[in-house]
């Protein structure tokens, strides 16, 4: 980025996370998850088995994770602004980090210049209660896509529809992929779950969503290996699992501000997400993590003055459009745009373009940098 060379950036590091003292990493969860595939366990379960071995190896560290949460980690970055003196500051983040940056701006008005937002995550959202329809209307935003660009409609009209109906199809199904597991070959289970994880992976990966009607085809065609054997091998073998960190900040900001009652209205509508952990950290989880939840006034929208720019690309699975629409109400000085055929995270150049310009003068105007961004006004 060009803002390295002309302005003076810190990269912030939130407590507890990899580069952090604590370090709130153990492998109780990765192992649980290693014996639910190499055995047929249900993973489930497994999950909880290893949320609580985890939970209990970072108390024998002394380790107090209501101390882990969105509220602290604005106070740190607050707390950073005053020991450095730094009374006018740019702060810039995507995802999670773009909520936490407008929470900064809640805390220390005063003290924000303006804000950068790639593809945010707003605090007061209840991400379980819209992440499975951000995913599902990003599928339907490619379908359509590939019905107006494809010159085969009958490998690629109806992706959506070929989607929906394949997986509702098979959501009381098992399947078996056998995966060498050191000189043993096992017969491992898999279910719609691990399949929808595959779809969403490509989603929300920008190098791959073209990709995404192809992967469909496939699964709807019964080839599973390609794509499953893959993912099967990583989570027998690898560290998927999430830090203790992400775990302590889902569950204080998110678990005890979601409607279960809408959760399980989404599920009707849309039958085959049911029991499918689109985010790797889900309530039953956090009923054994059990943090006390983030203050409330953290949760709640707020107008604000301060200028910002937001960006999110048009399949985000992840954070749809829909939370840049709701940023732009409560930010009347925001400049928001909209990256065409991309998903989660646009960081491209002309979004660095874009990010120069505002940094440069928060207040001007702003032009879109092609034919495939979309400035909202």
């Amino acid at each position: 980025s060009t803002l390295i060379e002309t302005r003076d950036c810190i990269a912030f590091e939130q407590r507890g996370t990899k580069y952090a003292i604590p370090y709130l990493r153990n492998t109780e969860l990765d192992s649980a998850w290693h014996e639910a595939y190499r055995y047929n366990l249900s993973i489930d379960s497994m999950t909880i088995v290893g949320t609580k071995r985890y939970k209990q190896q970072l108390d024998k560290r002394g380790i107090d994770l209501s101390g882990y949460n969105s509220a602290e980690t604005v106070a740190d970055i607050v707390d950073l602004l005053k020991l450095l003196q730094i009374d006018s500051v740019n702060l810039s983040g995507g995802s999670y980090s773009g909520g936490l940056m407008t929470a900064v701006a809640q805390a220390a008005p005063n003290r924000v210049r303006s804000m950068v937002l790639d593809s945010p995550l707003p605090m007061f959202s209840p991400i379980d209660e819209d992440e499975p329809v951000h995913f599902i209307e990003a599928i339907r935003t490619l379908s359509r896509h590939c019905e107006k660009d494809s010159s085969d409609q009958t490998l690629y009209g109806a992706v959506y529809d070929r989607f929906t109906g394949y997986f509702n199809s098979i959501v009381n199904k098992t399947f078996y992929q056998a995966v060498r597991d050191g000189a043993a070959t096992r017969q491992v289970a898999y279910t719609k779950n691990e399949l929808l994880q595959v779809v969403v992976s490509a989603m929300l990966d920008n190098n791959r969503i073209k990709d995404v009607p192809f992967i469909i085809n496939r699964l709807v065609a019964g080839d599973h290996e390609a794509y499953i054997l893959p993912y099967l091998e990583r989570v027998m073998t690898r560290y998927p699992a999430p830090d203790g960190m992400r775990m302590a900040v889902y569950c204080a900001d998110q678990a005890s501000y979601h409607s279960q009652e809408r959760v399980q209205q989404l599920y009707k509508l849309y039958p085959f997400m049911r029991d499918y952990r689109i985010n790797d950290v889900y309530k039953a989880m956090c009923d054994c993590i059990a943090v006390p939840p983030v203050n409330k006034k953290i949760k709640e929208a707020f107008y604000s003055p301060i200028p910002a720019l937001i960006a999110d690309g048009e399949m985000d699975a992840a954070c749809s459009p829909l939370y840049v629409l709701q940023l732009q109400h409560y930010f009347p000085n925001s400049q928001c745009f909209i990256f065409m055929k991309k998903g989660h995270g646009v960081g491209s150049p002309e979004f660095r373009q874009l990010t120069q310009q505002f940094i440069d003068d928060p207040y001007q105007k702003l032009s879109s940098p092609g034919e495939l961004v979309k400035k909202l006004e």
